[in-house]
Order: structure tokens, then C-alpha cells, then sequence
């Protein structure tokens, strides 16, 4: 009789705390998106979720935990990922597919020559992404038709929808943020965000121990909004000095007192005129300014 002579395996401390670290991980980004498509009834019995995949980590992420929920849902809901090939130059196009194929994920690429369009439309030096953004958008919604999806799931996070928040407040003029889910531009389509309680950080973790195959997202030569990029740097300096500051500002996208704004459109002060004793608006918060406290679902808890 032959006895094996193989050694179990034996991780050292430091190895298990890292595994421990990405399971805890894994499960708390599975049950942020769970919770958003939840919360906004983003994914419905016999839905077709086309997931746009752009060779970031954040749409990997996306559609790596999509794959997770649907295995356990339950409900049925078909996926299909899909990546507009805009011709950049340098753009490795066998990665999606060779990663879609090893995954035995169903997926179409669709080619399209936008760049060479933005590139003889917009003059050298100015900035693209908003009309790159716009033809990108179009195909998509033009894809989503021709493959029958009921949904276009989007890569956008928690910090996406913040810095859009700022952004429009500072440069636009109006209090307008990112949706988790919205009406697409020509109405025939739901726009879900399934990542919009989830942080940055814990996606670009996720990725990088996910391996990923990442495509560079600069192929273009346009480098990020320096907007965007200054709003970030903002947010991640109240986060350094104030911890808990921006979960606060996240919450706050939930908690909403149309009646202590400005806007007439959405609130009627023409009409508002006097009540009986005890039936009117709080005019001052009695509350204290501490932040409220914060689950992993990213809602906050409590009465705030």
C-alpha cells in the first residue's frame, strides 16, 4: 500500500488574512449592488441587462459581481456584455473577446469609427469626451435595440455620482447629480447604475484581484476632465481631514427636503400659506452636525 507523500497546503498569516480581506470584500460589493438594484428596482424577472464594457475596471467589477447575483437571484435575467470598439489607435481588440470567450459570457463587439470622427470635429487641444460621450451613447442605445435589451447597465460608482453632484453645482448651476436608473434620451430605454453605492477604492481592490485584463482608458490621447479631477482631489481631502464627510454628502442624495430649497418648479411656495398649530415644516434641524452612521450597504442608518 502506497501512502502519498504530498503536503497539505499551509498559508502563511499574512496569506490568510488576504484571503479573508477579498472574501469580506467580494461579499460587500455583491450585497451594495444587490442592495441598489434593489433599492431602485433596477433588474426585473425575464430582464435582458446589456452590460457596457469598456476594458475599465470599474465595468469588469460590474459585470464580475452582475455574474454573481444572477447565479443566485430570485429571478431570471439574461446578460449580455457588450464593447463599442471606437477604432482608437492602439486599442487591443482580441482582450474583451478572450476574456468574454474564457468566462462563457455572451457578448457582441461593435465597431464603430467615432474617434476619426471627434478627431476631425473637434480642434486639436479641446476636449472630446463630450462629443465622444455623445456618438458612444447613440450606438449604444441603437445596440440595445437591435439585441433586445430591456436594460443598459453602466459602470458608474459611488464617486462618479458625487464628483457629477459638485460638478454640476459649481460649473452648471443646477443641484443635478448621476441616477441609479433614468429614462435613456430618446425614451426607449432603462439606464441602471447597479455600482452606485460602491467606492472607487473597493473597486480598483477588487480589480486588482480579480486580475483583470485592464485597457488603458488614455488611448485617445485626451487626458481625464481636469474638472473631475479637481473635484476628486477635493473630495479625497474632506475624507482625509473629516472622515465620514463624504458618506454624509452620499446620504444626503437620499434624504431630500424639497421644501427647504429654492427650486418653484418642484415645490409650490406661490401656494403655501399658513396651518393650524403643529402641522407646518420644521424650519431649523435640531439634530447636532455629527454625520450620521453608515451601513455597508451605503445607507445611512438612524433618523437623521
Amino acid at each position: 500500500m502506497q501512502h502519498s507523500t504530498e503536503r497539505p497546503l499551509v498559508f502563511s498569516p499574512r496569506e490568510r488574512r488576504r484571503v479573508f480581506e477579498n472574501n469580506k470584500l467580494e461579499k460587500r460589493l455583491a450585497r451594495q449592488v444587490g442592495q441598489a438594484i434593489a433599492d431602485f428596482e433596477m433588474i426585473g424577472a425575464g430582464d435582458r441587462v446589456m452590460v457596457c464594457l469598456s476594458g475599465g475596471k470599474d465595468s469588469y467589477a460590474m459585470l464580475d459581481i452582475l455574474l454573481m447575483l444572477q447565479a443566485r437571484a430570485p429571478v431570471a435575467f439574461e446578460i449580455v456584455a457588450v464593447n463599442l470598439d471606437q477604432k482608437q489607435p492602439g486599442f487591443p481588440e482580441h482582450v474583451l473577446p478572450d476574456y468574454l470567450r474564457a468566462r462563457g459570457v455572451p457578448f457582441h463587439i461593435e465597431v464603430a469609427d467615432t474617434y476619426s470622427v471627434v478627431k476631425r470635429l473637434i480642434p486639436e487641444g479641446k476636449t472630446t469626451c463630450s462629443l465622444c460621450s455623445r456618438l458612444r451613447r447613440g450606438i449604444l442605445y441603437r445596440v440595445a435595440t437591435e439585441l433586445g435589451a430591456t436594460r443598459i447597465a453602466l459602470g458608474h460608482h459611488r464617486d462618479d455620482i458625487l464628483e457629477t453632484l459638485f460638478l454640476n453645482m459649481f460649473y452648471n448651476g443646477k443641484l443635478k447629480g448621476m441616477p441609479p436608473k433614468l429614462r435613456s434620451d430618446d425614451g426607449r430605454h432603462v439606464v441602471i447604475r447597479p455600482l452606485a453605492y460602491v467606492k472607487e477604492a473597493d473597486l480598483a481592490r477588487f480589480a486588482e484581484e480579480r486580475k483583470f485584463p485592464i485597457i488603458p482608458c488614455d488611448l485617445c490621447g485626451s487626458q481625464e476632465n481636469l474638472k473631475r479631477r479637481e473635484v476628486k482631489a477635493m473630495l479625497r481631502e474632506w475624507e482625509r481631514r473629516h472622515p465620514g464627510r463624504v458618506e454624509s454628502l452620499f446620504t444626503s442624495l437620499s434624504n431630500v427636503a424639497s421644501t427647504h430649497l429654492m427650486d418653484r418648479a418642484i415645490y409650490d411656495f406661490a401656494a403655501l400659506g399658513a396651518l393650524p398649530a403643529g402641522q407646518g415644516d420644521t424650519a431649523f434641524d435640531e439634530q447636532g452636525c455629527e454625520a450620521p452612521a453608515v451601513n455597508l450597504s451605503g445607507a445611512a442608518t438612524g433618523d437623521g
